[in-house]
């Protein structure tokens, strides 16, 4: 019997005569190396029958069936038989996209929220709409296209909207056959599937069996939306598969798609929210971005013209203006809900005014007005009853990253079928298909906030809801950002204001309780010994702006000593400046502000300054450039350390920076400015500002100072008004021409204890002038880094001369320099001399042998002062280690930490040096022992991932 996917071409095969069968078959033998696949072989060819032909074709050739038999009906001169299957093939394709056309025809008039003609959401959508339109149409080969932006900016009812206009004939016509939409979340809970069942999933009966569909992967779009709310994560994967057919894990199917292993040839439509871009694009090829930004002032005006008739609704615009609220309805969700809440008023006979600035105010308005309306004579108690039901819904979906409800799902919490059909009337739910959703995430992230507000004691534990402290655990410590929504309602709700509309019609709620649960928290990450860190402060910020009660503001922000703040675009940096300015306890502040940000708020077309409410705050976004930003962080009480590793800085802000350093009211003690892109020009300005500063730390690392830049640092060490101890000047384009500069320095500073000169180009000429400044009675350095300075043994007998005569120098980093077996044997024998006292000595990477273990070995019985020596990545001969154990277990080594990697050792060495650990218990051998120390003084902070 003939396979399924077959039958359309039966019957045009079965006209065929015998003679224009053979020739068929024949030709079939070459017909697949213009596929590039393999031939059949001819004796399962020669005796098969018409239905046995179309079975080896299908098993053969899967997704290539059609093409190869339409181009062969040609090859026999029979055009009329291509003509015949190719109406019968058009004829399944008509079916399918009618039944797109009515079931997304139903979808758009019940499901979506726009509650305006079709013309004006046209209208609103015009640009986005002609983008979609150009991309798919302008490109011959597969199109990967995201559609971004915020929750609640509609990119899911422009990606409904898209597929109902093509099942319509508007979109896409001569460019896709067959279109297929899938919510992805709908897929939390299937572990296993294959691309086809998917697929098949969404065919009515009698159309194109998957075969036919797939033989021309190139017609085929796949829309897909929801990747914010996925339980499991889509990694970039290499153990993929190509084979649609095939049951594998959900997440591996997806993955497969996206990274074009799995019908490659097809184009992507794809929805990502904030949550699901950085982590899914990365899987895409070349996506194509088209970005949802919500409404616009007339957009609005336009929306409630169209939601309240023409009087009413320029009335509603005009309320908004004037009451500065329009802004927030340029999220076309919470305009929704701001006409809906309005319009249930106003049928109620209330007043029509909604008196909210933040989001949970407006939820709690929305929430308010719907119970009012449908519950308008029930008493609090029993509306507190009905929507607790709700709200643990809600908050178990939340800790199960549940988004699509069963029935069971809803009966275990205590949702009857007649709550059911109240909530879909007040638009808190909707049905998907047999399943049900919340009307929108964000509705559910506010319902499940809403849980820990009317929770009591006497209530049955639920295990898998977590408790409050759990819940921001999830949001700051571990940096899990879809639970940020409900943290920001957490925070929202907790204020006494919008308590206060709860309270009339659920009963006494008591947000106090939970404002100490989140001080308690937040205290406790604030510690020193918490194992948990506040990851990203931003997160905290995003929900403190909707509390708004100032003295809770405050008391949060004063609980952090320390934060660290990577600034990834303008509206971070306005609250992280919001915030902080409110700060009276900070001293430490680690703060990175990508390239991009500058130009957002410089440049209008890529900043909408409407954003920015407060009016204070406008004038600091608008005058970035004269110094708002530093004048406001660099005066509060507290604030001891500066860092802004990675922030590229140009001259006019290094300006404002040093200008906000020179006021009376700056308390920064340990600025650090790593990788900020400062010229030499730019470092001359920061020079000026350290004379008379309380500067006393400064990290220029991985800056392109040059000499030029070093000569302007060292006119200010010799200045008796600069305090500065410690000078970190690591990667930054020196030569010995800089050591010059430092010499006069060295020779008259007193404060100056520091100095990291490491991976510059410094030689030897440069060493040894830097010697002639430290032989000098008058040098009081501490501490020379000088690694990677491409020195060899010719400088250490002058760096010898000055351990024998220089009583101030304690630690010498010379490491990842060639000074070999010769140069160390020098610095052995000046570490031996009674007059040295120093205490730290690099030798990592110092290309010398193990012929160095004997005098290695005679200076740590020797040496008094040394407790430190650094031979990390250096593995010595065994017999060249015993020497060096042997001097290690001396009762006169004064050793205390010992730089070794261990794991390249032997297993005979590493015996040894564990035999070595357990007789000197005061000395630790470790694995990149300064590493930390380091990047903590030169202020480097790996976590930046950002490339400016």
């Amino acid at each position: 019997m003939v396979d399924s996917s077959g039958h359309g071409l039966l019957k045009p095969l079965q006209k065929l005569s015998d003679e224009e069968f053979w020739s068929f078959k024949e030709l079939l033998r070459k017909e697949p190396e213009k596929f590039k696949l393999k031939p059949i072989s001819w004796t399962k060819l020669e005796n098969a029958s018409r239905e046995d032909l179309i079975m080896l074709l299908n098993t053969h050739y899967p997704g290539h069936t059609w093409d190869m038999v339409l181009s062969l009906f040609l090859q026999v001169n029979r055009e009329d038989l291509s003509i015949m299957a190719q109406k019968k093939r058009r004829h399944k394709q008509s079916k399918y996209k009618k039944f797109m056309k009515t079931t997304f025809q139903t979808i758009w008039t019940s499901e979506t929220n726009t509650h305006i003609p079709d013309r004006n959401y046209h209208v609103i959508i015009e640009p986005q709409y002609k983008a979609l339109q150009t991309i798919f149409d302008s490109e011959s080969e597969p199109v990967t296209a995201v559609i971004t932006g915020r929750i609640g900016e509609g990119k899911t009812t422009f990606l409904k909207k898209a597929m109902l206009d093509w099942a319509s004939g508007v979109l896409w016509q001569n460019h896709f056959q067959y279109v297929f939409f899938f919510s992805v979340f709908s897929l939390n809970n299937i572990t296993e599937l294959s691309l086809a069942e998917l697929i098949s999933s969404k065919l009515p009966e009698s159309s194109e069996t998957l075969d036919d569909i797939l033989s021309d992967p190139k017609r085929i779009l796949f829309i897909l939306d929801g990747f914010d709310y996925l339980k499991f994560d889509l990694q970039l994967r290499t153990n993929l598969c190509n084979d649609w057919r095939k049951r594998l894990p959900t997440q591996f199917v997806l993955s497969s798609l996206l990274q074009k292993i799995m019908l490659p040839e097809c184009s992507l439509l794809l929805e990502l929210g904030q949550r699901s871009l950085p982590k899914t694009c990365r899987l895409l090829q070349y996506p194509r971005l088209i970005p949802i930004v919500g409404f616009s002032k007339q957009s609005v005006e336009s929306y409630c013209v169209s939601f309240f008739g023409n009087e009413k609704g320029e009335e509603v615009s005009e309320n908004l203006r004037n009451n500065k609220l329009i802004h927030l309805c340029n999220n076309p969700y919470l305009c929704w809900m701001f006409c809906s809440c309005l319009k249930w008023q106003l049928d109620m006979e209330e007043e029509g005014y909604i008196r909210a600035k933040t989001d949970s105010g407006f939820f709690t308005y929305f929430m308010v007005s719907a119970f009012k309306s449908a519950y308008a004579s029930s008493p609090s108690k029993q509306n507190r009853a009905k929507l607790k039901t709700l709200c643990t819904l809600a908050v178990e979906g939340i800790w199960e990253k549940l988004f699509v409800f069963d029935s069971e799902d809803l009966r275990r919490n205590g949702i009857s079928e007649l709550d059911k059909a109240v909530w879909l009337r007040m638009k808190f739910l909707q049905n998907r298909g047999n399943h049900t959703v919340f009307y929108h995430p964000t509705l559910q992230a506010y319902f499940a906030a809403m849980f820990y507000f009317l929770r009591q004691d006497k209530d049955t534990h639920v295990p898998v809801i977590g408790s409050i402290p759990e819940l921001l655990g999830k949001m700051y410590a571990y940096d899990q950002t879809q639970w940020l929504q409900t943290g920001i309602f957490l925070f929202g709700i907790a204020s006494e204001q919008v308590a206060s509309l709860l309270n009339p019609n659920f009963g006494f709620i008591q947000p106090k309780d939970v404002r100490q649960e989140i001080i308690t928290y937040l205290k406790s990450l604030s510690q020193q010994e918490c194992s948990e860190k506040l990851e990203r402060p931003e997160n905290l910020f995003t929900c403190l702006r909707d509390h708004q009660e100032e003295r809770f503001v405050r008391q949060v922000i004063d609980l952090f000593e320390e934060i660290t703040v990577d600034i990834r675009n303008s509206e971070v940096l306005s609250m992280t400046a919001c915030n902080l300015q409110k700060s009276s306890k900070l001293k430490k502040l680690h703060l990175h502000i990508r390239k991009r940000v500058f130009s957002e708020i410089l440049d209008p077309e890529f900043c909408n300054i409407e954003i920015f409410t407060d009016n204070r705050l406008c004038s600091f976004m608008t005058n970035y450039g004269d110094g708002s930003l530093f004048h406001t962080l660099l005066q509060l009480p507290h604030l001891k350390y500066l860092n802004l590793y990675g922030t590229n800085l140009s001259k006019d802000v290094i300006e404002s920076l040093c200008s906000a350093l020179r006021c009376s009211a700056c308390q920064v003690e340990e600025l650090l400015l790593g990788k900020c892109d400062i010229s030499s020009e730019a470092c001359g300005i920061i020079a000026t500002s350290l004379i008379n500063s309380k500067v006393k730390h400064l990290s220029l690392v991985e800056n392109p100072l040059k000499s030029k830049g070093v000569m302007s640092l060292c006119e200010t060490l010799k200045d008796p008004s600069c305090v500065l101890e410690t000078l970190m000047l690591s990667y930054c384009c020196l030569t010995f021409i800089a050591c010059g500069h430092l010499y006069e320095a060295l020779l008259s500073n007193k404060h100056l204890s520091l100095l990291d000169l490491g991976s510059n180009f410094l030689e030897d000429a440069g060493v040894k002038l830097l010697c002639e400044a430290l032989k000098d009675p008058n040098c009081t350095l501490e501490e020379l880094w000088l690694s990677g300075c491409f020195l060899t043994s010719e400088c250490c007998k002058e760096i010898s001369a000055v351990l024998t005569c220089n009583k101030s120098l304690k630690t010498l980093k010379l490491g990842n320099n060639n000074i070999q077996d010769s140069g160390v044997k020098q610095l052995c024998e000046a570490l031996r001399h009674p007059n040295c006292k120093l205490e730290c000595l690099g030798l990592e990477l110092c290309k010398f042998t193990s012929d160095c273990c004997e005098d290695l070995a005679l200076t740590l019985i020797t040496c008094k002062t040394l407790n430190s020596l650094n031979l990390d990545w250096k593995t010595l001969d065994h017999s060249g280690l015993v020497v060096l154990c042997e001097a290690l277990s001396h009762k006169r080594c004064k050793l205390e930490m010992l730089g070794l990697d261990k794991s390249a050792f032997s297993e005979e060495s590493q015996t040894l040096l564990q035999a070595l650990e357990m007789k000197n218990t005061n000395l630790n051998i470790l694995h990149y022992p300064w590493v930390e120390e380091e990047r903590k003084k030169r202020g480097v902070r790996l976590i930046w991932k950002s490339k400016n």
